[in-house]
Order: structure tokens, then sequence, then C-alpha cells
């Protein structure tokens, strides 16, 4: 989503500033702006597209400014073009705006009959427009801000400048993360830690509802109620996340390599690798009183919310309720007090995720979320964050973070299975074990990658393509469905494999490949039979499995990937990797953009 980064400074911001928003590049966006003060006054260079249209744009039109705000824009009121870029303006204040203004529609036919003249398209440009209004009456920018803020319904992060105000930004937030930065002798606004890495490691996160004023040499922050309020300082370790590509061609492909290492840093936080026993953090509740789980996330988090079930109820023996968030939110599902909620996001921001958090809170659920980011708002307000210890994420499309959910849930569930007596000390070694060959049994998956890549070049000409799988297969085989419309553009849909005879096998022709995710477990057998009803009708296979199913799969494929034999309960982070890989390499072939694919975000912090 989009990004935003305020600086008081004590040089040219205007180059910071864009160094700042390439950090933000990974949340996704369609132009980029800035702002800054130039003798008192406000000026703004902005651009359509990638932020080297804006580099161009600022070397032909340089700012001098020593204050000054940017932001890089993922359209949702308005074209993405130049007139609707942030920053947006008014009479004597320039702003710019994460998020959503729900009653923007409802303002701004108010501020047309007084007479006001809009610019843009925007939701953004109503705030602007207020501000200025309320300055117009003889009120000073912080009284102005201070009196608009309630009028804002929606999600929104804000960060204001003005002219003749060269020691002043203002930011508030409500749903969209924002963070204050504070520096010798200078001061820092940004969506999130990485933005504000180079500046400084001394952080401090807004609350929902707060709203700051900066002055180089003071932080005032307030409360939504108007009270002032202290938020604590952390030291952030961010600066060690200012990743770069490596060698590698784009940070997906070097965060598809980094699962072995990264699965294993998670695993070390939840594993007693001595005794062969899981670790989790303190919990609230005891397992052996809740009657039922609910899993709640968007997008990747929710396929593995999926596989989670499938863990909770075989090792626990739990009921589990896995929902897409901005569904349970909306469809009154009854959450009895006192059972178990879930969340998963990689961010810890997702909008509908959030929402959906509180919503079970205020039905009296235990909160657990499983998040990459521990400082996030989601697990802010939890009451206990399972971290997934992946790093930074830069591609749009989930890969290390996904399985590093996979590994946290999986902890989860076998830790629910002990408390609740399914599951002996044996049980939870031989698990435990399983869990331990995980980065290896990783590594051995990415050696395929020289074959992966020759597949890639079929696939990429494909129009359509299936996904089978039965069991904890089922919602990779959806994965990796999704993970192949994400970045290449290929028409993709994953499905049960027993549900092939209900519909999908129509679909099924000489030119359509299959991709079935068949270790040799219980379920192989069955699969097989779907394996031999695609092959009957044409259909080209792509069988990912280890020796045994190599061996004693009867059916004709286009090629098979052998992975090594694995317990069935790890199989589904393993085998992600080749579905990754078929996709990446499928979108390289394609000239997509991998890191930042068309229309989407990697942090979605509106509804």
């Amino acid at each position: 989503m989009c990004g935003i980064i305020g600086i008081l400074g004590r040089e040219a911001v205007a180059p910071q500033l864009v160094d700042a928003l390439k950090r933000l590049e990974y949340r996704g966006y369609d132009s980029a702006g800035v702002a800054t003060l130039e003798n008192g006054r406000l000026t703004r260079r902005r651009a359509e597209g990638k932020l080297k249209n804006l580099e161009q744009r600022l070397a032909r039109e340089p700012l001098a400014g020593l204050v000054g705000i940017g932001h890089t824009r993922w359209a949702t009121h308005g074209r993405p073009n130049e007139i609707n870029a942030h920053p947006h303006a008014a009479d004597r204040v320039a702003v710019v705006h994460n998020g959503i203004i729900e009653n923007f529609n409802e303002l701004r036919g108010e501020l047309e009959g007084r007479g006001v003249r809009f610019a843009s398209e925007t939701d953004t440009e109503v705030v602007a427009q207020l501000v200025a209004a309320v300055m117009a009456e003889g009120f000073g920018p912080v009284e102005a801000v201070k009196a608009v803020l309630p009028r804002l319904r929606g999600a929104f992060a804000l960060a204001f400048v003005f002219e003749g105000e060269d020691d002043l930004m203002i930011g508030a937030r409500r749903g969209s993360p924002l963070a204050v930065g504070y520096g010798d002798g200078e001061m820092y606004l940004g969506s999130d830690a990485i933005a504000l890495a180079p500046f400084t490691s001394r952080i401090s996160y807004l609350e929902d509802g707060d709203w700051v004023v900066l002055h180089r040499g003071s932080v005032q922050i307030y409360d939504e109620a108007g009270a002032p309020v202290e938020r604590p300082v952390l030291t952030s370790s961010a600066s060690a996340f200012l990743v770069d590509k490596g060698n590698f061609r784009h940070f997906m492909a070097k965060e598809i390599h980094e699962q072995p290492e990264v699965v294993g840093h998670t695993l070390a936080h939840y594993v007693d690798f001595a005794a062969e026993r899981i670790v989790l953090p303190d919990l609230p509740f005891d397992f052996r009183d809740i009657e039922r789980v609910t899993i709640a996330a968007c997008g990747t988090a929710y396929y593995a919310g999926l596989t989670g079930k499938y863990w909770f109820e075989r090792l626990a023996r739990l009921p589990v309720a896995v929902e897409i968030a901005s569904e349970l939110r909306y469809g009154d599902a009854p959450l009895a007090p006192g059972n178990l909620a879930v969340f998963v996001s990689q961010s810890g921001e997702t909008a509908d995720t959030l929402a959906t958090l509180r919503h079970a809170k205020a039905n009296g659920q235990h909160v657990v979320s499983v998040v990459n980011v521990p400082t996030s708002t989601i697990a802010r307000e939890s009451d206990v964050v399972m971290p997934t210890l992946a790093g930074p994420e830069i591609g749009v499309a989930s890969t290390k973070a996904f399985t590093c959910q996979l590994v946290v849930l999986a902890c989860i569930a076998i830790a629910a299975g002990r408390a609740r007596g399914n599951l002996s000390e044996d049980d939870e070694r031989r698990l435990v074990r399983a869990l331990t060959e995980v980065p290896r049994h990783m590594t051995a998956a990415l050696a395929l990658e020289p074959e992966i890549e020759k597949l890639a070049r079929d696939i990429a000409k494909s129009r359509d393509v299936l996904y089978l799988g039965r069991g904890t297969s089922f919602p990779l085989a959806l994965e990796g469905a999704l993970k192949l419309k994400e970045i290449s553009y290929i028409h993709a849909e994953g499905y049960a494999a027993g549900e092939l005879k209900h519909g999908p096998i129509a679909l099924i022709d000489e030119t359509i490949p299959v991709i079935v995710i068949a270790p040799h477990d219980r379920v192989f057998e069955k699969t097989v039979s779907n394996m031999q009803e695609v092959a009957a009708r044409g259909g080209r296979i792509i069988l990912v499995t280890d020796p045994q199913g190599a061996k004693e799969a009867t059916v004709e494929s286009l090629a098979t990937l052998v992975l090594p034999h694995m317990p069935a309960s790890v199989t589904p982070m393993v085998y992600a990797l080749p579905v990754q890989m078929l996709a990446y390499h499928a979108a390289v072939i394609m000239g997509t953009d991998v890191d930042q694919p068309r229309n989407l975000a990697k942090s979605v912090t509106v509804e």
C-alpha cells in the first residue's frame, strides 16, 4: 500500500525523501511525489509510474527545502496519474495519505458547496482542503488539524507540512501504521521502520487514533481525545533490514532461496532441539479449555491457515474454522467466549485482518497473532504474538513469510496436541524431529531449480493452468495457483483433487498443464486415480512427489519433480518451494515485473 516519509532536516531533504521512498517500494505503488518548503512556500514534484520518473523530474527541477514529505501512491480513488499523485495541497498546506477516507464524498460536497474547487479525483485532497478551510478562519495549523481529524471516517495515516512553518510537521494515524523517528536535531515520520532506518534507530509507533506534532527539538503525541500521551521510544533493528538483491535477479528469487535459513531461525525460536519439544511463550489460556479455534487471514496467509486446520484437527483434535478475514467480520459467525482466534499476517497491518481481530476480541476470544513484524498493529493488539522471523520480505508475492507461517502454525498445533493429551511425549519428539529436517529438505528442493526453469517455459505458453492436491496439499494447490496468477498473469486455479469430477474436469484438454502435488502419503493412491482421469483427457501432468511416489505413479506425465522422502506432517513447507519457483520462472519468461506485479501491494492497509 502507499508509503509515507516526512523529514524535518538540516539540509536539503528531497534526495533523502526519494531514498526513503525506494525502501517503501515493496509496498506497491503507481505514482510518487514530494513536497518541500522553498523559502517558506510549498513546492511539489510528482510523477506517474516508478520512482525513476520522479528522480528525473527532480534532476530537472531540484528542490532545496529543509522540511518535506514524500509518498508512493497505490491508487484507490482516482486514476494513477500525476494529477492524483501525492502530496496534495490546498492553501498553505500539503498532505500525504495512506488509507481511505470513507466519507470523502460527503465532505467534498460540503466544501464544493462553499465554493472550493478540487484539482484531483482523490479522497486525500478533501483532507487538505478541510484543513485549509479551518486555517482560513484564523486557526493555526495544529488547531486546524485537531479540528479536522474527528471529521474523517475510515483508515488513514497522514503527514502534513505548512507554508511559513519550516519547523513543524504533523502526523496522524487511524488504522494505517505511522512511526516517529528521533534524530539529532532532526525528526522523521514514516510508514514503517524500514523507511526510517537510514536516518535513526530510535522510533515510536503511534497507537490507533494518535496524532503528533513534530518540531526539530520536540515531539508531542496526543491520543484520539486530544490528551497528551507518551509512547515508548524503541531501538529498531530495521537497519539490518536494508537488504538488496545480492546476486539474484529479483527479490523474490532471493527470498525463495533464503527459506532454509529463515525457517531454521523460526524453528530455533519455538523448538528446544536438545529436548526435542516445542516451547511456546506463556499463554493466557489452557488448550484443554479451548473448544474451537478460528483462524483468520487474507491471501497467502489464508492458505497457511487452511494448512494449519489439518494440523490442529489431526494433532490436537481441535475443531477449526478458517475464515477469510473480510468475510468473518461481516458474516456474523458465532464466536463463543473463551475460545481461540489466530490471526495470520505477513505485515501485521492488513486492514481486514486487523478489523476482524478487534471483532474477535470484542467477542471474548483469546487472540494469538502469527506475524512477521512483531511491532505491527496486529501484534500490539494481540494477547500473544508468535513472530515468524522471516526477515523483511520485499517481493509482493509472499514466499518465505508463507513457509515460516506454516512452521509457526505447526508448532502451535503440536503444543496444543501435547497439552490436550492427544500426543504423547514420543509423538512430540517424532514431530519435532521432522520439523528440524525441513531446512535440509528445502535445500534439496532448491536444487531442482534447473528442471523447474525448463518446465516454466512450457507453463509460460499456457493460458490456463490447474493445480491439484489432497489433504495438506490442497491448500498448497491453491497457493501455487495464486502465485502463478500474481506474478505471471496466467489464469490458474487450485482444486482439491477429489473435486475434479465435480466440474473442473470439463476444462481438461491437451493445452492444459495440470500440476499435481502428491507426496506419497495416505491419500496418494486416490490422487493417482485423479491423475489418470486427467491423462485420459490429454492433460499435461507435472507431478511433484517423492521417490516412492515417483515409483508408484503409473500415469505418464510431462515431468516429475522428485523431492526427498519426509513425514507427511512437514510436506507443505517443503513442497511450497517448487510451486514458488515454477511461478517465478514462468513470470521471468513472460517478462513481468516479478517483485512488483501490477495492481498488487505488499501490505493491504485498506478494506
